[in-house]
């Protein structure tokens, strides 16, 4: 019989949207590479950009929110693991999966440490460093809590990690490195992109609906591109991500600036390898950043602040330049614009972290190594982990009869 996966979706996967939907369908595949039949519930509505799960043999599952039609639905399908997006399908469904198939393993793919966005988000707005204070918010207890409930939590930064391990004292053994899963670039595929002759124009692309990307496209419309506009005044800057809003649009202005607000990118490859320069200007977030990854596989250099770049090159050089004052961001745009030979460099040292890192035939067999030996030796492994016991206990009273409240209080 072959082995089951039940992957609990905050949202159905939209790769074409979020780098989080390109993540999920890359742990998918490995679990099927694995040799596990994988189902995919949430309870959220699917939209236009949706991806279509049945094209690669995943069955799909609409679930609600505190109801007990979950109850019977995980008992009957009985999976040997239990993938949770994010930690806020962990505390809703956490305590039902492990009534109802203790000995199913128990994965958290935290996607980026929400809790470290926040503490940044908080940190900007008051002009602050980030410190210990911004770090002890709710988010971060919640999330925390989350890791201790699990088995396992897959984390995609090393430098979330070592913030768990050393500012929280997570052990390690509870945490396991696994960022984006990419296919290596071929010369053959790199030899056909366009070189910088036949390029034009900035680029930044990122979801409206995630807070940092707004910010960024806001401080670059009121900071940054004026600087860089002012010494190329026939440049442009395109941007694109889905779901704008009204506030996004009105940023348009075409004729005086050259801030041109595209939209939805049907095909961000396509629009990633005709532009010159990515601008990745964000001030907060966390985990590491798909429109960089998106920037790499199609030779397009970047400038990027340190949160943007953090992360995502070890010890490689990185596709860019990393600055965050708004002057030096600006200059080094402008340059990485004009000079052919830092430009290729930079495109060439892209090429090499993406090969490098990211490699998804480099973490296949480790990862499966460890699955399989956490899932033997997991009444062992649980055992070890007593604050996680401590909080299924707590959460178990009172998650538990929080939602049974609100199932009796909707029948």
């Amino acid at each position: 019989m072959k082995k089951k996966l039940l992957v609990i979706g905050f949202v159905w996967p939209e790769p074409k949207s979020s780098a989080a939907g390109s993540r999920m369908l890359q742990l998918i595949v490995q679990f099927q590479q694995q040799g596990y039949d994988v189902v995919f519930a949430s309870a959220a509505k699917t939209s236009d950009n949706t991806f279509d799960l049945s094209s690669i043999k995943v069955e799909t599952q609409p679930i609600l929110l505190n109801d007990s039609s979950f109850d019977l639905f995980i008992k009957n399908l009985d999976p040997d693991i239990v993938l949770f997006d994010r930690f806020m399908t962990e505390e809703q469904y956490g305590w039902r999966v492990a009534e109802q198939c203790p000995k199913a393993l128990r994965l958290l793919d935290t996607e980026d440490f929400h809790g470290l966005r926040k503490a940044r988000e908080a940190a900007l707005k008051r002009n602050e460093r980030v410190s210990t204070q911004h770090m002890q918010n709710d988010i971060t207890k919640r999330e925390i809590a989350s890791i201790y409930r699990c088995d396992l939590s897959l984390m995609i930064s090393e430098v979330e990690i070592e913030i768990l391990k050393q500012q929280f004292n997570i052990d390690e053994s509870l945490l396991y490195y696994l960022p984006f899963l990419l296919a290596p670039i071929p010369q053959e595929a790199i030899n056909l992109l366009p070189k910088f002759e036949a390029r034009q124009h900035f680029i930044t692309i990122g979801n409206f609906l995630h807070a940092p990307n707004y910010d960024a496209v806001l401080y670059l419309k009121q900071t940054i591109w004026p600087l860089i506009r002012k010494q190329l005044p026939k440049a442009e800057l395109h941007i694109y991500g889905a779901y704008e809003s009204q506030k996004v649009t009105q940023l348009n202005n075409n004729n005086k600036e050259g801030f041109l607000i595209k939209g939805f990118a049907e095909d961000v490859n396509e629009v990633m390898r005709h532009a010159k320069i990515c601008l990745a200007s964000l001030r907060f977030g966390a985990g590491l950043k798909g429109k960089l990854v998106d920037a790499m596989q199609n030779g397009t250099p970047a400038v990027m602040t340190t949160i943007a770049a953090e992360g995502m090159f070890g010890n490689s050089k990185p596709n860019g330049f990393i600055e965050d004052t708004p002057e030096a961001f600006a200059k080094q745009a402008v340059e990485l614009y004009n000079n052919v030979e830092a430009w290729q460099q930079k495109q060439q040292n892209g090429f090499k972290v993406l090969n490098q890192r990211f490699n998804n035939l480099a973490f296949e067999a480790d990862f499966l190594t460890h699955i399989k030996t956490l899932s033997n030796d997991l009444k062992t492994h649980r055992e070890l982990n007593f604050i996680g016991q401590l909080l299924m206990h707590q959460t178990m009273q009172s998650t538990k009869y929080m939602s049974k409240w609100i199932e009796a209080k909707n029948s």
